[in-house]
């Protein structure tokens, strides 16, 4: 069983989540896009969630958001649902479209740490080498729409919807920008947004420099099949991280928030399970 997670209001995350084995079932093609972007705009707006940014890879996606509500558990069911059920009729499949791991969720500390992450969201495709500039990527990014500070809009997808159901025709997303950084204007905020991602960009292009490779390019990640996989070997076994702080400080605190709480509920859970009905669980149960 997972490790229980406190859901509280007013936290910030960031989202990952990967498709089973590790297939491309995300590949960038138009319908996949919008309907990825469906799918998030609509269950953001059910559960009034703030997204902050969002990159979906061809097989897995990092997407930042903030939770005033407490409401991120229901958010990530309702997402996570409606994307597999689009993704699984637009591929013409029907196993589970989503690994079988929890989702990562990583709670974001300070403002610092929620920019750390959006430009590793932003420039993950620079970084894994298929692009070499990440506006280049063909797939769903929401960095132009930060920097141009618009909305972007979905229709509701034809490959799963009826035409007559409950679902919008279409929905709107506004990215909204992360606390801590309102005292910028819109032009400080976009080239404060811009020169991390070049700087990111800057790096990823000395280390193909330094090993001597280049990158997969925008019309080879088109060309490759959503059936296909990485053929390099994943990582596992290693640590899952819950909190980032680029204070350590900051850092250790919310380790030790985390395992209080850990502590705690399952001492409740202990409770229950031994016939205690009235088990006091902590906040965030």
């Amino acid at each position: 069983m997972a490790l229980p997670r406190p859901v509280l209001p007013g936290c910030t995350y960031m989202i990952t989540r990967r498709c089973t084995q590790r297939q491309f079932l995300l590949r960038p093609d138009p319908e996949v896009n919008n309907a990825f972007l469906y799918c998030l705009a609509e269950a953001a707006a059910r559960f009034q969630i703030w997204v902050l940014f969002t990159l979906a890879s061809s097989n897995h996606h990092h997407t930042g958001i903030h939770d005033p509500h407490g409401n991120y558990p229901a958010f990530l069911e309702h997402f996570h649902k409606l994307l597999a059920k689009c993704g699984n009729a637009i591929r013409g499949r029907w196993e589970n479209f989503w690994a079988a791991e929890q989702t990562s969720v990583v709670r974001l500390i300070e403002p610092q740490d929620v920019l750390d992450k959006m430009i590793y969201a932003l420039t993950n495709p620079v970084k894994d080498h298929l692009v070499e500039r990440a506006h280049h990527w063909p797939g769903v990014s929401s960095l132009r729409a930060i920097l141009d500070d618009r909305p972007v809009t979905a229709t509701r997808p034809r490959s799963f919807f009826r035409d007559d159901g409950p679902m919008p025709d279409a929905v709107t997303l506004k990215f909204r920008r992360p606390a801590g950084f309102e005292h910028l204007d819109h032009s400080a905020w976009r080239q404060l947004v811009e020169d991390s991602v070049a700087r990111a960009e800057r790096e990823a292009a000395e280390a193909r420099r330094t090993r001597g490779g280049r990158v997969l390019g925008r019309a080879t990640v088109l060309r490759q099949s959503w059936s296909d996989r990485p053929n390099s070997q994943e990582p596992r076994r290693g640590l899952s991280p819950r909190v980032a702080a680029r204070s350590k400080w900051s850092r250790i605190e919310a380790l030790l928030r985390n395992r209080e709480f850990i502590d705690a509920y399952r001492r409740a859970r202990d409770q229950l399970m031994r016939g205690v009905r009235d088990a006091l669980f902590p906040a965030g149960s």
